[in-house]
């Protein structure tokens, strides 16, 4: 922040506060004031926009002690005073220094009279004129003042089921057109998004770097699909394989097909796990989830349509859509 402006404004306007204002009540204030004109809730309102930085950049130097004491007596100079862009030298600084000269004959300007005013922003700061918090840059969207945060960029990608499941770096390109990695990892879903810590844009006055934010778009599996951790498969039996019951192979992501027992009996959408062959992250790992679903016969030569029509004949009498209708009438 120019120093002109610790002449030109009163922060304790600006915030609507007393100049003995408490911690506490400051900090209320400001965060109330803060909420509403915050540039997320006000998009596009520049008027908005002005006013929150103000708020924060009056909020950065009454917050903190230092700064506070120091604006206090800058101000209690009197407003008559003025730091201007002047010309080459120091005459932009010379309606200040006119007031400790007062008294003193009009003489120029020794070591020690600048020593009178530089001690007035130094003190217990142990440094020169500028190397302190007098004169710091400030503003931005950070709350409490500040450098502004660099732009984040957004990128997306879309990667193969196998890859999101075991986890990858793969290679983009930036806005640039320079290539950088992606660490993508283990157990990453459709649709969730990467952030790349102080990879975006710069700062347009000094501060943090903005992010780089990746969409990622996980291509479906033909045969697996995905409920958080675990893995699941539909796996067709014969009806005889789920009447009599069968031990059958079911397909893994990426590895050996296992062995599961299905029982006799077996009703179709049953669900068998197979467990710890589900997507493995540093979070934990799934299961594979088989739901078996009976098959039927879409072609029956005459032998095997007259087994099934002795079958017919001999089966239970029961009706399996008995319960159903009974649950369905109330």
């Amino acid at each position: 922040m120019a120093s002109q402006d610790w002449f030109d404004k009163d922060f304790y306007q600006v915030l609507g506060v007393a100049k003995d204002v408490s911690d506490a009540d400051l900090k209320k204030t400001y965060r109330k004031l803060a909420r509403k004109y915050h540039p997320d809730s006000n998009q596009g309102d520049t008027a908005a926009e002005s006013k929150f930085k103000e708020i924060s950049e009056a909020y950065s130097v009454l917050s903190d002690a230092e700064q506070r004491k120091e604006y206090d007596q800058i101000r209690a100079m009197g407003s008559g005073a003025r730091f201007t862009a002047g010309g080459e030298g120091a005459g932009g600084f010379e309606d200040v220094f006119s007031m400790f000269s007062q008294g003193r004959g009009g003489r120029a300007q020794t070591a020690e009279d600048f020593d009178d005013i530089f001690s007035m922003f130094n003190q217990q700061q142990g440094g020169r004129f500028g190397s302190g918090r007098f004169g710091q840059p400030s503003g931005g969207f950070r709350g409490y003042g500040g450098p502004t945060r660099g732009s984040d960029v957004t990128a997306r990608t879309t990667i193969d089921f196998i890859t999101a499941t075991k986890g990858e770096t793969i290679t983009l390109q930036g806005e640039d057109g320079k290539p950088f990695k992606v660490k993508i990892p283990a157990g990453v879903s459709d649709n969730q998004k990467i952030r790349l810590r102080g990879r975006g844009r710069p700062s347009p006055d000094g501060g943090e770097h903005g992010d780089v934010v990746v969409q990622v778009t996980v291509r479906p599996h033909p045969v697996f699909t995905r409920e958080g951790l675990n893995l699941r498969v539909t796996v067709p039996v014969t009806f005889t394989e789920a009447a009599l019951g069968a031990t059958i192979e079911v397909p893994t992501l990426g590895g050996d097909p296992v062995k599961l027992r299905v029982a006799p009996g077996t009703p179709s959408g049953r669900v068998l796990r197979v467990k710890g062959r589900g997507v493995q992250t540093t979070k934990g790992t799934g299961d594979l989830l088989a739901e078996v679903q009976v098959a039927v016969p879409s072609h029956l030569d005459d032998e095997a349509r007259e087994a099934l029509e002795r079958y017919h004949r001999l089966e239970p009498k029961e009706n399996p859509r008995a319960d159903l209708m009974a649950k369905a009438r109330g």
